[in-house]
């Protein structure tokens, strides 16, 4: 979004929980729609509604009444028609919504470098169908020397739309005049820091878990600080426990989020985390020597155990399997890590421009300045 205001007149539709601290430029316009998010395979929804139907109808309307009052350009969806598909009962009704009264709307798809799903090969035919009905092109962000749509959707010659490669979108590494105080006492630290970071926190406890019950060797045997983000949808019991872990480790600091997390990783000496695809970007950008877990949904998404094999191969990170995380072992690969050199030149494997070619390929695509993002 950071880009696409630089050009575009910007609605962004926020479907999940709000990220609180979470930084949206000022020119967008922000629409937010009683939150859904899936967990365990199964639409959650928000206290304060009745039920599940009640939430799917407001939702519903509220987007079609949001398409009629912006009257966009261009709509963006997010990984849909790729996935999303719970979302089908307010997606569908928004499509041909558009298709009846702005049928010169652009509908564009927005997916990142893997599509991980497991059931993917049942719904190919379903996707094919979507994409051939209802868009005008795909925006793939993934650098293709890393990963191609192929490797992922075996039916790409049969897509009736454009597909772009735009490389991978990078964030910028902040200035530190763009930084809180709160976040520049963290990062002037004298100690060496190891960053521990888990994304969104839906996943990825027992890890923080196992890193805080190794600090103690750590402490022993080397000056370091470790500086844990637990991510903001953590569940708060879960987020208790191990605040109260840490409290009696001095080399410890635990919190739930910051908006800088690439700033951290600039000054990290080692980033121990998962492997979404921000967290990914955020490794290629500073180059910082990595330490990762494939912690995934593995049962319906190979994402990250994909993208970690990459990784892995081409040298950019070591690895730790979910299995392995004892913390005498842990401790161990944490030592192991930092006597190893950072490479400062991993950003200079592929592509990282891809918020900007995006904006290229959405000018080609549009005469009109405004774009419609649902995610």
């Amino acid at each position: 979004m950071r880009q696409l205001v630089k050009d575009f007149q910007v609605c962004f539709i926020n479907g999940g929980p709000t990220v609180p601290g979470f930084e949206i430029p000022s020119q967008v316009e922000i629409a937010t729609l009683p939150p859904l998010w899936i967990e365990n395979g199964q639409l959650q929804v928000t206290d304060g509604f009745a039920n599940i139907e009640e939430v799917k109808e407001a939702r519903r309307n509220a987007l079609i009444n949001l398409f009629d009052r912006f009257k966009p350009d261009c709509l963006i969806t997010e990984f849909f028609p790729f996935g999303r598909h719970k979302l089908f009962f307010e997606l569908i009704p928004l499509l041909d919504h558009i298709k009846a009264v702005a049928p010169s709307t652009k509908i564009i798809c927005s997916v990142r470098d893997i599509v991980g799903r497991t059931d993917l090969d049942k719904e190919e035919e379903t996707i094919c169908q979507l994409t051939s009905k209802y868009f005008n092109c795909i925006l793939f962000h993934s650098d293709p020397k890393f990963q191609k749509l192929e490797e992922s959707f075996s039916r790409v010659k049969e897509l009736n739309c454009k597909v772009k490669y735009t490389g991978f979108v990078a964030q910028s590494i902040p200035e530190n005049n763009d930084l809180s105080e709160f976040d520049l006492a963290n990062l002037n630290r004298k100690e060496p820091m190891i960053l521990v970071s888990i994304g969104g926190g839906r996943i990825g406890y027992e890890l923080l878990k196992s890193v805080i019950q190794s600090s103690s060797i750590l402490q022993k045997k080397m000056p370091h600080h470790i500086q844990i983000f637990t991510g903001p949808f953590m569940p708060e019991e879960q987020f208790l426990q191990l605040k109260q872990a840490a409290l009696s480790k001095s080399n410890v600091t635990l919190q739930r989020y910051t908006s800088n997390l690439i700033a951290y990783m600039r000054k990290a000496d080692l980033s121990i985390s998962l492997t979404g695809y921000n967290t990914t970007m955020n490794i290629l950008r500073t180059g910082v020597r990595s330490l990762v877990v494939p912690i995934g949904h593995y049962s319906y998404d190979k994402e990250q155990v994909i993208r970690t094999k990459k990784l892995e191969k081409l040298g950019i990170v070591e690895v730790i399997e979910p299995e392995n995380l004892e913390p005498a072992y842990l401790a161990q690969k944490i030592m192991d890590c930092l006597t190893k050199k950072s490479d400062p030149k991993a950003n200079d494997l592929f592509d990282l421009q891809g918020a900007e070619k995006t904006t290229i390929f959405l000018k080609e695509e549009l005469f009109e300045k405004s774009v419609f993002a649902a995610a």
